[in-house]
């Protein structure tokens, strides 16, 4: 579908200008006001949410009814500045959309008309036809109406059966279980999170769900409800009844559609929308749960905040295409992290991607990685894992990873080295921080610099964890750490060495070669450094000793016994006896590269001085620059620096046998 873009706010007939028109107050919704302030302030805007209550997180709706945050922690107010031209109508639900007059019709019969519409209307409960799913008793969970209900009903309850395993109804269950009701989850799938997990790791946390006491049926269908007027209990395929007096539906959603069928747009699973996030009329555009993308509706919040994005750039007349999301569920189940991202669980192709995993059952810990043409695409993890919030990012950006890398993570279960795991302050400023609202560590940064430096000025600043709270650890990491980080001891000194080391192996490998005395008058013969077997003897003898004692210096760091005295110290040891072994190099040479064994040795020196300043050079400037970038090249540098090393013994053997014998 081709990307067209709307036009600005149109004055009305009357002469004023027309607003823009948000229906929909959920987390989408929310956004979308905010996004179109962000971008032009004096946007006239009006916000319509058909329920009673002011704007609420409604991803924390579970641990509202377990106990675990009060209602006023469920408030998702706007947060805009004092001028913005937003006027908001709850309890208030549209009702109609007249698009030749551009206007909307809200319950109360009052008429406002618009210049820009965005649909934001989310998703409904999916109740299948289920014999009895009307009777008392039986409750969907969807909105804080759903939440208060259950609430009330916790007390009285001594078995609910949830009816789905997804994502909402372990969340259902775990909330349920606050009055220590007994409680089972019934799916007619064989695993639970069939859409995000894989066998194993459904199986590893359907275990983890019954130790906490909540059972699980899988594979099995619901054929009808028992009871007379109030349930008495699920009846399934096959003949078994389970008791129960509570049934939770949680079987998916159905997007809210039926607005945008009134007024004649294209509808498809939901209203479908381009690019731009523009329905049909293209005046008109829908965002969230509610929209069909490609084919394609998304269940989770992160997605519809990034469409909001982009349909209210457009809206004020930007160029901006969403492309998709990659889908990201994130959560605990009774204390157990969950992960799932990309191309795994129902996504997962066998025939387009490879999958490597590590299992830990006793410890409860099981990962997966699906690896497309070398690049991460997916990652499923069921326990704790120090480095998911580097997967989630090298998921989102396709990271390239290397055949050691993944073997590194079959043994280990970790896909980098432990001392590489990076804090979040080494992320790169596009790196997605929190998933929910899309808010990457640079915007945090940003808001750091700009004086919100606790966890709560962030949430408040950014939006950041305003969702499920699961990236509050982050924040609070990167809250803790405002200052850049603190040059390495000695680092003008290692720089200046590094300089003039590089220019000596540039000088020597531009055959730029001292010439022999052109005369036997010349008061010093400096050519005897190189003719006279003696000086040689000398010369040579000094480069070899100096390199043996650095050979011996880096043991500093891989000998655990070899540890007495300040690293940074040794490190600045270390460059000096490199530079003082080139200098007596030169004196042997004359900054000739010789030829065969002769040039190998040369060439072999002259590439391990130039890493070794390379790394030198990094180490020294690391300080200034993005610090997972420092610590790429600085690991390239070093490893390059060990590995140039390899052939010098063997090429100095052959050098000094040679010398001798002939």
């Amino acid at each position: 579908m081709g990307v067209s873009l709307a036009r600005k706010a149109q004055p009305s007939p009357t002469g004023a200008i027309a607003p823009v028109i948000v229906v929909g107050a959920g987390p989408v919704g929310i956004r979308t006001v905010q996004a179109l302030v962000k971008r032009e302030p004096t946007t006239p805007i009006v916000l319509y949410g058909d329920e009673p209550w002011a704007p609420y997180n409604r991803v924390r709706l579970s641990s509202l009814v377990a106990g675990e945050v009060k209602l006023g922690g469920l408030a998702n107010e706007p947060r805009l500045p004092v001028d913005a031209r937003v006027i908001a109508h709850y309890n208030a639900a549209v009702v109609d959309i007249d698009r030749d007059a551009r206007s909307v019709s809200d319950a109360h019969g009052n008429v406002q008309q618009y210049s820009s519409l965005v649909l934001a209307t989310g998703s409904r409960p999916h109740v299948p036809g289920i014999p009895g799913i009307d009777k008392r008793g039986v409750f969907t969970f969807r909105n804080l109406d759903d939440a208060q209900r259950l609430m009330a009903r916790q007390a009285r309850s001594r078995r609910t059966v949830v009816l789905g395993g997804g994502l909402l109804g372990l969340e259902a269950a775990r909330a349920m279980q606050r009055q220590n009701t007994e409680v089972v989850v019934v799916d007619h799938t064989n695993r639970l999170m069939s859409r995000q997990l894989d066998d194993t790791g459904a199986e590893l946390l359907r275990e983890h769900v019954l130790a906490h006491g909540i059972q699980s049926v899988l594979g099995v269908a619901v054929d009808a409800l028992a009871g007379d007027d109030t349930v008495a209990g699920v009846c399934l395929r096959g003949g078994r009844t389970i008791e129960c007096d509570t049934v939770i539906v949680a079987a998916g959603i159905r997007p809210n559609v039926e607005l945008a069928l009134q007024a004649g747009l294209a509808i498809g699973k939901g209203i479908r929308v381009n690019d731009a996030m523009q329905t049909t009329d293209p005046d008109i555009f829908a965002v969230g749960e509610c929209a069909e993308h490609r084919g394609r509706v998304y269940g989770l919040v992160a997605p519809g905040l990034e469409q909001a994005e982009v349909a209210a750039h457009c809206i004020l007349g930007g160029d901006s295409d969403y492309a998709g999301s990659v889908q990201a569920s994130r959560l605990k189940v009774l204390g157990t992290p969950v992960f799932s991202m990309g191309r795994v669980g129902e996504e997962e192709n066998p025939l387009e991607v490879t999958t490597v995993t590590y299992a830990h059952p006793e410890n409860g810990v099981y990962r997966k990685l699906a690896v497309r043409r070398r690049r991460l695409v997916g990652a499923i993890a069921v326990g704790e894992w120090e480095e998911l919030g580097r997967i989630q990012e090298g998921v989102t950006r396709q990271r390239l990873v290397g055949p050691w890398q993944l073997k590194r993570f079959r043994d280990t279960g970790q896909l980098w080295p432990l001392e590489e795991a990076r804090s979040v302050c080494d992320w790169p400023a596009s790196a997605t921080v929190c998933n929910c609202t899309g808010v990457t560590r640079g915007q945090l940064s940003d808001a750091i610099a700009g004086g919100a430096v606790t966890v709560d000025a962030l949430m408040a600043s950014t939006g950041a964890s305003s969702v499920c709270g699961g990236c509050r650890p982050l924040i609070g990491e990167l809250a803790q750490t405002t200052e850049p980080p603190a040059p390495e001891r000695g680092y003008r000194t290692l720089l200046a060495t590094g300089i003039i080391a590089l220019v000596f192996a540039v000088l020597v490998a531009s055959a730029l070669q001292v010439p022999y005395s052109g005369s036997v008058e010349v008061p010093w013969q400096w050519d005897l450094l190189w003719r006279d077997s003696l000086a040689k003897q000398i010369t040579g003898f000094t480069t070899l000793g100096l390199s043996l004692a650095l050979l011996s210096l880096s043991l500093r760091k891989r000998w655990k016994r070899f540890s007495r005295g300040a690293f940074p110290v040794w490190r600045m040891v270390h460059v000096v006896l490199g530079l003082a072994a080139l200098i007596a190099l030169l004196l042997h040479t004359g900054m000739r590269m010789g030829a065969n064994l002769n040039y190998l040795l040369m060439l072999s020196f002259v590439g391990l001085i130039g890493i070794g300043t390379l790394a030198a050079g990094v180490i020294s400037t690391a300080h200034r620059f993005d610090a997972s970038l420092g610590r790429r090249l600085r690991n390239l540098s070093v490893w390059g620096h060990i590995l140039l090393f390899w052939p010098l013994p063997a090429l100095l053997g052959f050098h000094i046998v040679k010398a001798y014998y002939f």
